[in-house]
């Protein structure tokens, strides 16, 4: 088991200016972390091949395995047209993983940002037949380069473990697996252990991250609350500070014999360098101090 970060637990700092993508590379390696994943949110490489060499330069550098490329992508066009961009598109994203020694990536099935009917079974069904083709043809695409291309609990329609599931098993590729998101189950309003249990056997990589949780009746007022599928309200916290039972999901991780890459993601309102250092170091002391067998 390899513990790291998401770039995306750092935006607020590269989106200010204060750290670059290749700052995060060493910050990482400072404050105890093994890998880190490239979401390419406040900068891009797609488009910028001299900064992917010197990502992977400064990876190998200090240390720092690339253990996976996560990205945005939507499948849900009527228009065949737009279908076969976004497929084209795509792949340019798998050639930059490829440039970068990464083989794993994370492609969404479905755009992030949806209309309350969007979120339903409908438009999963009505879908259902675009997400499988266009993550068979990536995944086809990607065998090239021995990348394993995976699907996330991500976002608002493909999001429960049946949903993912549901796609996993028709899209039939031994490299399209899962990104196993251990908070993600919640915005589905889906309860995080009964998410892992059924898909952790799925999994390529894992995410662990941690929420504070309240009803739909209790309003919490400011902050960086957002809304889940049902109207309940989620705020990113710092991993071991929330209410997701994090112990008990690591339990469960380590009992299905999982022992990859472990992908820190923060995003509270604390300050995002302080909540990635302490997400990093309470993963790795109770990945320690938890037993199987308890």
């Amino acid at each position: 088991m390899k513990v790291g970060l998401s770039s995306y637990s750092l935006l607020d700092d590269i989106q200010e200016g204060k750290l670059t993508i290749l700052d995060v590379i060493q910050w990482v390696a400072d404050n105890g972390g093994e890998h880190l994943e490239l979401v390419p949110y406040g900068y891009s490489v797609v488009d910028n091949l001299p900064l992917a060499d010197q990502i992977k330069e400064k990876a190998e550098s200090v240390g720092i395995e690339l253990s996976g490329y996560s990205f945005p992508a939507d499948f849900c066009h009527d228009d065949d047209e737009a279908f076969e961009q976004e497929v084209n598109r795509i792949k340019q994203h798998v050639d930059i993983a490829h440039r970068l020694g990464i083989t794993s990536i994370r492609h969404d099935v479905t755009a992030f940002r949806l209309e309350p009917e969007e979120m339903t079974i409908q438009y999963f069904e009505k879908y259902f037949t675009r997400m499988v083709e266009g993550s068979q043809r990536i995944a086809d695409y990607a065998s090239q380069y021995g990348i394993t291309t995976t699907i996330e609990n991500h976002g608002f329609n493909v999001q429960s473990s049946d949903r993912v599931q549901s796609v996993l098993h028709a899209v039939n590729r031994d490299n399209f697996k899962t990104t196993l998101d251990i908070g993600n189950f919640l915005c589905a309003d889906e309860e995080p252990l009964v998410g892992v249990m059924k898909n952790i056997k799925y999994a390529n990589r894992v995410h662990f991250k941690d929420f504070y949780i309240r009803p739909y009746y209790e309003d919490p007022g400011e902050g960086k609350w957002f809304i889940t599928v049902n109207r309940n309200y989620l705020r990113g916290a710092i991993i071991g500070h929330g209410d997701i039972n994090i112990r008990e999901v690591i339990k469960l991780v380590k009992q299905s014999g999982y022992d990859g890459y472990i992908t820190v993601e923060f995003e509270g309102m604390e300050d995002c360098q302080l909540g990635s250092r302490i997400g990093m170091a309470n993963v790795k002391r109770l990945w320690e101090e938890i037993s199987i067998n308890e």
